[in-house]
């Protein structure tokens, strides 16, 4: 009998291993395949909730920790956590010798990944690619996609962008998102169960009313208006008289003006009704998820799990821009009225039909049957044909 094949997955934030977390397990479970997991950045950091504790807890315990997040939370220093990602993930991969490296999404520590990789001549998977969206992230997917060998996008649309881009017909998977997997088995329990069970901090919350649940992470590209913007979330959503529970931003640059924005909420006692937590497990996130009234703030996940949950959505600013989205999302302006009248509308609309636009909940078993059959070049080929006519053109 051959060998397993040794696949390295990088998880490097709180919302990449839910973004991960079922391919964790397909390749853990599957026969042909040995898992390798590599923890670094804001997963093992205190103040952004200690994910990789939860991570352990459930099953998963790091073959190598690496920590190389700089500290500031401005442009520079999320450039320089990228640089310090490439100086340690190659000695790690030195030593897990992996036969192909999983990188999630669009995130600093994604590209740091991918090109440490490539560069070493490991096959590099790619989840999430072919997506728009705003920010830096943007073009760290796109550029993460001409890195990788094997592509697994979520939706229709983003596989025909990662065709177009040149890659591969044959390596370019669509198996939908593996954030989906862990809401469609999910027990969604009741909303008393689900609140019963959290920490946080900040004013209780009565679990027979309805709540908002805020998730707002900064624009890297509006560096600098990051406490204005988050001002107006929360100005919004305390007018709306609804209680509310508020996520800790992530680590990008300007992570540090939004928690600032938070804090002084709290301290001028203007947080009645709202209670604010850093982190919580996957699966306890997904039922908080699904028993809100509304969704506020600008993250992914309002999107994408926020689809196949029909959780009203209110997506404000930029930074996921032309984002392919279902029903369950009404856009908003960085302006407190722009955002109370969405939050309004939503609440009144109540739970929207599931969509299937992420996925149908089978992408971890899918990628992990791929990673097992698929034996990918390191050497890539551009794969662009264009006519006589375009050469001319562009000539």
């Amino acid at each position: 009998m051959s060998e397993r094949r040794k696949i390295c997955v990088v998880v490097g934030s709180r919302a990449n291993y839910a973004r991960i977390k079922s391919v964790l397990e397909a390749v853990r479970d599957h026969p042909e395949l040995e898992l390798q997991l590599v923890a670094g950045a804001s997963l093992v950091l205190e103040r952004f909730g200690n994910a990789a504790d939860v991570m352990a807890l459930e099953g998963f315990e790091p073959d190598a920790t690496i920590r190389f997040i700089i500290e500031g939370e401005t442009p520079s220093t999320m450039a320089k956590s990228t640089g310090l990602g490439l100086l340690e993930l190659p000695t790690v991969f030195e030593l897990l010798q992996p036969d192909v490296v999983v990188t999630v999404a669009d995130r600093f520590e994604t590209i740091a990944t991918a090109i440490a990789a490539s560069y070493m001549n490991i096959p590099v998977a790619h989840t999430q690619g072919g997506e728009v969206s705003g920010s830096i992230d943007e073009s760290v997917r796109h550029a993460v996609t001409k890195l990788a060998h094997l592509h697994f996008p979520a939706t229709s649309l983003s596989a025909q962008r990662i065709l177009a881009m040149g890659e591969d017909p044959s390596a370019v998977h669509l198996v939908g998102c593996p954030s989906i997997d862990l809401v469609a088995r999910v027990d969604r329990g009741s909303k008393i169960g689900t609140l019963s069970r959290f920490g946080g901090a900040g004013s209780p919350i009565d679990p027979e009313a309805p709540y908002v649940l805020v998730m707002q992470h900064p624009v890297t590209t509006e560096y600098g208006h990051g406490i204005a913007q988050m001002d107006e979330t929360l100005e919004a959503v305390g007018a709306s008289g609804l209680q509310a529970l508020v996520f800790w931003p992530n680590v990008d640059a300007g992570s540090e003006h939004l928690a600032k924005s938070i804090r002084l909420f709290r301290e001028q006692g203007r947080g009645d009704r709202f209670h604010f937590f850093r982190n919580l497990p996957p699966e306890e996130f997904i039922r908080v998820m699904a028993h809100a009234a509304c969704m506020v703030g600008n993250s992914s996940a309002a999107l994408r799990e926020g689809a196949y949950l029909g959780v009203p959505a209110v997506n404000v600013g930029t930074r996921q821009h032309d984002r392919e989205r279902a029903e369950n999302v009404v856009d908003a302006d960085h302006d407190a009225s722009s955002i109370g009248d969405a939050i309004r509308r939503q609440v009144a609309h109540g739970p929207y039909v599931s969509s299937p636009l992420f996925g149908d909940g089978t992408a971890g078993v899918q990628i992990a049957e791929v990673l097992a059959a698929a034996r990918p070049t390191v050497q890539k080929r551009l794969r662009l044909d264009l006519s006589a006519a375009q050469l001319r053109a562009g000539s």
